[in-house]
C-alpha cells in the first residue's frame, strides 16, 4: 500500500481524504494546527509547518508520494525529497514558477500564453512610476490567497492603498465573465479536461461567490479555453492537477488570470457533477491509475459558504436544515469550529438541467444558509 503525504490540512485536504477511502492508499498530512478540517481523516497526522525545510523534508522521508493542498510550502525541500527519488505532485519547478506571482506573469509571458500586460514593482514607492498604467490591480508576489493579497488602484490617490512589498500590476481587464477550467496530467502524460466553469465573484470579498457548470460560452470559446490550458500545462511539464482562471474581456479576448497547481474551489462541484471528481481524479494521478472520465452526469452551480459579516467566534448554521430539505442540493460542511468574516466555511452543490432553476437555486440558497457565530 502506497503511502501519501498531503501538505496542508485544509478543506482541500479534507476533501481530497474523504476521496482516498476508495483506494488502497495510507494517508499522512502534515499541519501546523491539530484541529485543522484534515487532521482527523487521515492515517497519521504529523504537527509541523509546510514553509519549514527541515518540517517538510522530515515529513517526505516518511511517504512514497506526496501533494499540495496550498502553494506556500517550502519549495527547496521539496526539490531535496525529489532528488531523492519522492514523487511529487505537481513537480516542485512547476510550483516554483506558481506560487510566486511575478514569476507566474513571466512564465506566461515567455511561453506566449495570453496575459493582461503587467509591470513588477518592489515596493509601494515604484508604484509612483506606473500611473499611466492605471487602473490596475496589484497582487502580493507571494503570501496572497483567497482575495488576499488583493489591491485594485483605480488611480493616484489610491497609491497609499498598495502593498509595501514585490508584487506585480497588472492591467484592469474589462471583464465580460470570468471562467476556469481543470486540467489533469498523469505521469505517463495523459491529459484529462472538465468542461470551462463560470464565476461570478464578491466585489468586495474578491472571493468565488457562486459558479455555474458548463460555463455559457460559444463553442469556439471553449475550443480556445482548452487549447490555452494543454499549451499552459505543457509548459509547466508537470504531472498534476491545475486549474487555470481566465478572463473573457469585452472583445471576447481569452487572457489568463492565475494557475492554481492544485484541487481547486472552481471544482468542488465536480464531487456530485461529474462521474470523476476532482480529488478521484487526483489519487489516480498520485497512485498512477488510469485517468477518470470529466464528463457531467447533470449541470451544476456552485455556492460558496463564508462567514457572515460582523461575525466572529463559534460556527453556527443559520437555515441548514431548509437547505438539506432542498432536492438535488449537497452541502458540504468543511468542519471549522470558528467562523469570521470572509472564512470559507463549506460549499453548496445544486444539479439540474436547466440554467434559469441552478441560478435561481443557487440565490435561493444564499439567502437561506448563514454562518454566524454564536
Amino acid at each position: 500500500m502506497k503511502k501519501a503525504g498531503i501538505l496542508g490540512g485544509g478543506q482541500l485536504g479534507r476533501m481530497l481524504l474523504q476521496e482516498a477511502a476508495n483506494y488502497p492508499v495510507e494517508t499522512w498530512v502534515m499541519e501546523n494546527d491539530p484541529d485543522c478540517p484534515a487532521a482527523h481523516l487521515c492515517h497519521h497526522f504529523i504537527k509541523g509547518d509546510i514553509r519549514n525545510f527541515d518540517d517538510v523534508y522530515n515529513f517526505g522521508k516518511l511517504v512514497d508520494v506526496l501533494t499540495i493542498e496550498i502553494e506556500s510550502v517550502n519549495v527547496e525541500a521539496l526539490e531535496k525529497l525529489e532528488s531523492e527519488g519522492i514523487s511529487i505532485f505537481p513537480r516542485p519547478a512547476a510550483l516554483r514558477i506558481i506560487k510566486n506571482k511575478i514569476r507566474q506573469k513571466e512564465f506566461y509571458q515567455a511561453n506566449e500564453i495570453p496575459t493582461s500586460a503587467f509591470v513588477t514593482v518592489q515596493n509601494k514607492l515604484e508604484l509612483e512610476n506606473h500611473l499611466s498604467f492605471l487602473p490596475a490591480v496589484q497582487k502580493l508576489g507571494e503570501g496572497g490567497y483567497d482575495g488576499k493579497g488583493v489591491q485594485l488602484l483605480h488611480k493616484p490617490d489610491e497609491l497609499s492603498m498598495g502593498f509595501d512589498s514585490p508584487s506585480v500590476l497588472e492591467k484592469k481587464v474589462d471583464i465580460a465573465k470570468e471562467i476556469a477550467i481543470i486540467i489533469a496530467i498523469s505521469n505517463k502524460g495523459d491529459i484529462a479536461l472538465y468542461p470551462p466553469v463560470e464565476m461570478v465573484f464578491d466585489p468586495y470579498l474578491n472571493l468565488l461567490d457562486f459558479q455555474i457548470s458548463p460555463a455559457d460560452i460559444p463553442e469556439k470559446l471553449t475550443w480556445r479555453i482548452e487549447a490555452i490550458a494543454l499549451k499552459l500545462a505543457k509548459a509547466l511539464n508537470s504531472p498534476g492537477l491545475f486549474a487555470v482562471e481566465l478572463f473573457i474581456d469585452q472583445s471576447g479576448e481569452v487572457l489568463v488570470n492565475e494557475t492554481a497547481p492544485r484541487v481547486h474551489n472552481s471544482g468542488h462541484h465536480t464531487i456530485e457533477a461529474h462521474f470523476s471528481s476532482q480529488y478521484d481524479m487526483l489519487w489516480r494521478i498520485l497512485l498512477n491509475y488510469p485517468l477518470g472520465s470529466t464528463a457531467a452526469i447533470l449541470p451544476s452551480s456552485l455556492v460558496n459558504l463564508i462567514g457572515e459579516k460582523e461575525n466572529a467566534g463559534e460556527a453556527v448554521y443559520e437555515g441548514i436544515e431548509e437547505v438539506l430539505a432542498m432536492d438535488e442540493v449537497y452541502v458540504h460542511l468543511y468542519g471549522k469550529n470558528q467562523t469570521k468574516p470572509g472564512r470559507k466555511m463549506g460549499h453548496i452543490t445544486i444539479l439540474g438541467s436547466d440554467r434559469h432553476d441552478l441560478v435561481r437555486k443557487a440565490h435561493q440558497v444564499k439567502r437561506m444558509l448563514k454562518v454566524i457565530s454564536n
